[in-house]
């Protein structure tokens, strides 16, 4: 296909869109200068990229060159409402000569005195990142070359906000998930803790997490939780719900009650969440735990001079998912002196290609009893060993000491 000599000549200075300098640059100030690129090589006077909020249905204003007040006072546009909003909701170009209420959400563009506005989508890997939009003051025709011209832009910048925002979300999901998992599990009389959490090699950061605290007339609460998905929105859905199951502990009598408010709550605020947690409470002569499964794999026991073994505890229903209220379960264990107690997420035990009971028998193999540090190196280093588990892996070990 053959390139009109002007089209080739702004092609070849938009080759230097996203140079080196800008890969040195933070993610507010890079979008800044490669808009500014963008309006001094269309002669325009400004350039807005708006992202796209595929939950709430709408764009937000966070980069401008020309009309800085839309990032200032959140600019927010509906998909399919006003100008952006079509582009967002066709993905297709538009060219809008005629700006006013009648045509535009954002009134600071018609304020500004814009004749002309261009706007296509940004989209990577048929993704709707963003919507990217020009104007002018003047009037002026935005021809076939502009328009090919801006979508060569809009697509470059979808992938650098694509991936700048990943980072972004990794790095602020692992500041989560590393402030909400204790950093030290409390002392208590009569148990001894450790624990292990590794994320998952295809997933990054996830929702897995483990909790330890002390509850009223010297009691012992424990808790291991899995939240469905990954990134950043599983780990801010981890907090509230270890929050939100710290505080029915308090008042709580049973493991059973506790996981019942717990899911009610998520079905009435937290609409298409799910998550599996296994909750027990230790009594103050450590010679018992009660646990209660919602959806949650088995803790393993192993008392000396025994072999290791899943516990028999009844499974009842994950919390959240909009799941009718039902009946949860209380199950009581004898807690030997001198045992360990392992609580784990799926991803200790689930491998692809690899059958699920030959993987719990290899849990069951490796569990021992002793320091509950050197009981966790046992059993990542068999069930995990030399290759990167795919999801994350949380493993808490409780220790009875001996009498």
């Amino acid at each position: 296909m053959s390139v009109k000599p002007g089209l080739r000549d702004r092609l070849q200075r938009l080759e230097a869109f996203t140079d080196a300098t800008l890969g040195r640059l933070e993610l507010e100030n890079l979008l800044h200068t490669m808009l500014e690129r963008v309006r001094d090589l269309f002669g325009v006077d400004t350039a807005t990229v708006l992202r796209h909020d595929a939950a709430a249905g709408q764009l937000t204003a966070i980069a401008s060159a020309g009309i800085e007040e839309e990032v200032f006072q959140g600019v927010r546009v509906p998909v399919g409402a006003g100008f952006a909003g079509r582009v967002a909701a066709q993905r297709t170009p538009v060219v809008i000569d005629h700006v006013d209420e009648s045509t535009v959400v954002n009134a600071l563009l018609w304020e500004r005195g814009l004749k002309v506005l261009l706007g296509v989508p940004m989209l990577a890997r048929d993704e709707l990142v963003g919507v990217l939009h020009i104007g002018s003051t003047t009037v002026r025709a935005f021809d076939e070359d502009d328009i090919e011209l801006l979508q060569v832009a809009a697509s470059q910048l979808a992938l650098t906000l694509r991936a700048e925002t990943a980072n972004e979300d990794r790095a602020a999901a692992t500041a989560l998930q590393r402030s909400l998992l204790p950093v030290r599990i409390p002392s208590v009389p009569g148990v001894d803790f450790a624990a292990r959490y590794v994320p998952g090699a295809d997933t990054a950061v996830g929702g897995d997490w483990y909790d330890v605290f002390p509850l009223p007339g010297d009691r012992i609460g424990i808790v291991m939780g899995d939240v469905a998905g990954h990134g950043l929105g599983a780990a801010v859905v981890m907090g509230r719900l270890r929050s939100a199951l710290r505080a029915y502990a308090l008042d709580a009598m049973s493991p059973a009650e506790a996981l019942g408010k717990l899911s009610r709550k998520i079905n009435h605020f937290e609409q298409g969440i799910m998550a599996t947690v296994a909750y027990g409470i230790v009594p103050p002569g450590r010679k018992t735990i009660t646990l209660s499964l919602a959806g949650h794999p088995p803790p393993v026991l192993a008392a000396p001079g025994a072999p290791a073994r899943l516990l028999d505890v009844r499974p009842d229903l994950p919390v959240g998912l909009g799941l009718p209220p039902s009946a949860r379960h209380d199950t009581e264990v004898t807690l030997p002196p001198g045992c360990a107690l392992a609580f784990y997420t799926d991803g200790l035990v689930e491998r692809r290609d690899a059958d699920l009971d030959d993987r719990f028998r290899r849990l069951t193999d490796a569990m021992t009893t002793g320091d509950p540090d050197t009981v966790c190196a046992y059993v990542m280093a068999a069930l995990v060993g030399s290759t990167p588990a795919h999801d994350d892996v949380a493993l808490l070990v409780a220790t009875r000491r001996p009498a």
